[in-house]
């Protein structure tokens, strides 16, 4: 009995599984999201796969992990030099030895700040097997690769921050203007007119000119002129659910405007609010490369697309391959996150599917 109870309180909605039936017929979509998540997964982790320093380190009897732990000094190792070991020269040197000694390094032996000079030689360099450079380097040395990754991720984060905090924003202020209406509907609408006259760029151009711009400052920025959005399409979807059978039947049931929102108006929009979120995320990954590109975005040197695409362009002759690996997976990552998007919005659609509670 408890097995059936847990089996019972675990079950899917047969609405959401159908839903999920019709989002896994839609190919490009579904195998979309699985390269997708992938992606997200392996950009976590970032540092086992792309990362100038080993993942593990085996010398006179000892094993040293040094990807997440503190800097260890080449003397560790017996070099003779304090400052943070060179673990690709390590690995050189005990092979030269063929001692006991060992380095495992990660596939991509480069970190996305790490400037990687060859005498004689003026950097960009261009895409080599045999220095391990696989796309080639910018215009100070560093890893093409190694700084897409990490600007994957950079640009990934930033828009899931943009979204949460939206989100959360327009959907709490847009549930209570359409469901109280009135003076306090309208007195939001004004604000909210107002505000979407604030132009975005120029604050942010403001904002450059009094502090260095971060992670944190654009992403507050953002948020602040970014949530009237996802409040107009709340508003909109809660004066329709608001006069719902279901909803009036809980008012004369005597539920609480807190009750009916949460557990009835809420639940039954979630077909907008799914069928936004990749559209949303695709946007706030083209804002901040679009801010990164125009030079008031992320302050250098920290890995960004758009900072790419510009100094791609300015060596758009003499090193093509940062421009073309830098838009060549710009592209992809928004095409598959416009598939998705696609994808989810036809398996929500509310006239395929019905959800009364």
């Amino acid at each position: 009995m408890i097995l059936d109870r847990l089996r019972q309180s675990f079950a899917l909605n047969p609405l959401t599984v159908k839903q999920w039936r019709r989002f896994r017929s839609i190919k490009r979509g579904y195998y979309s999201a699985v390269v997708l998540g992938a992606m997200i997964v392996l950009s976590c982790g970032a540092e086992l796969l792309v990362n100038g320093r080993a993942l593990i380190v085996y010398y006179e009897g000892e094993l040293y992990f040094p990807t997440y732990g503190d800097i260890i000094p080449g003397s560790a190792f017996g070099l003779d030099y304090e400052y943070e070991t060179n673990y690709r020269d390590l690995d050189a040197e005990f092979e030269e030895q063929d001692g006991d000694n060992w380095v495992l390094m990660p596939p991509v032996r480069y970190g996305p700040l790490e400037n990687n000079l060859t005498p004689g030689y003026f950097p960009p360099y261009s895409p080599s097997f045999e220095t391990g450079h696989y796309l080639g380097t910018d215009e100070t040395g560093r890893d093409v690769l190694a700084r897409l990754v990490y600007g994957f991720r950079i640009a990934f984060a930033f828009a899931s921050l943009l979204l949460l905090c939206n989100y959360l924003i327009g959907i709490a202020i847009g549930s209570a203007m359409g469901f109280w209406g009135g003076v306090f509907d309208l007195a939001f609408q004004r604000l909210i007119e107002i505000w979407n006259m604030v132009p975005t760029l120029y604050v942010i151009m403001i904002v450059a000119s009094i502090v260095i711009p971060n992670f944190w400052t654009l992403a507050a920025v953002m948020v602040a002129l970014g949530w009237t959005a996802m409040t107009w399409n709340m508003r909109t979807s809660t004066y329709k659910e608001k006069t719902r059978e279901y909803v009036l039947a809980a008012r004369a049931l005597g539920a609480s405007n807190q009750r009916m929102i949460g557990s009835h108006v809420i639940p039954n929009t979630i077909s907008v609010i799914v069928s936004f979120i990749p559209f949303s995320i695709a946007t706030g990954i083209f804002l901040l490369t679009a801010l990164d590109y125009l030079g008031f975005g992320l302050p250098p040197p920290t890995p960004s697309w758009g900072e790419m695409l510009s100094q791609g362009q300015k060596h758009i002759v003499t090193a093509p391959w940062i421009i073309l690996s830098v838009a060549i997976a710009i592209s992809i990552v928004l095409v598959m996150v416009n598939y998705i998007g696609e994808a989810v919005r036809e398996a929500f659609d509310p006239k395929k599917f019905a959800y009364y509670q």
